[in-house]
């Protein structure tokens, strides 16, 4: 189950994508809809067919923003989790073979086209949850569990 945690970022992200798609997007393909609609026979007019078909997915989408958006829980940073890996937090990972990994946990909705995010509801996000530096963390994977050690944990990406 997707949790519905959410950056301060991450809200006005969804938020400004809203936004677009609902005063932006929508009303210029509706108005190519329209336009398609009046040349007449719809069934072999490609213009017609292609945004409308758009149209759908931009009503699916805003559908699903606006419920996100509506059930979104804002998590802020708090002082008191200074020192520990909670949400929001950016960690930075290393394991025996000197491989090191640096990423942020943030909320399902926006991990998309970052490769330095990962959902709090991911394996790795849940084992590192509570730890502290120097910690070792046990992270489950397809091919059995994997070791890691936390380097680091910061609040702000200066």
């Amino acid at each position: 189950m997707k949790t519905n945690l959410t950056t301060r970022e991450g809200y006005e992200a969804l938020k400004k994508e809203l936004d677009y798609l609902w005063r932006e997007e929508r009303p210029e393909v509706t108005k190519k809809v329209s336009w398609a609609a009046s040349l007449g026979d719809r069934s072999e007019n490609a213009d017609y067919q292609y945004n409308k078909k758009r149209l759908r997915e931009i009503d699916r989408r805003v559908r699903y923003l606006r419920k996100r958006i509506e059930n979104a829980q804002i998590v802020d940073y708090s002082p008191q989790q200074e020192g520990k890996v909670f949400f929001g937090a950016w960690v930075e990972i290393e394991n025996d073979s000197g491989e090191s990994l640096k990423f942020r946990i943030v909320g399902v909705d926006e991990i998309y086209g970052r490769k330095d995010y990962i959902s709090i509801d991911s394996p790795m996000a849940r084992a590192l949850l509570k730890k502290e530096v120097d910690d070792e963390v046990t992270v489950p994977t397809p091919t059995g569990n994997a070791l890691w050690y936390i380097v680091d944990i910061l609040y702000s990406q200066d």
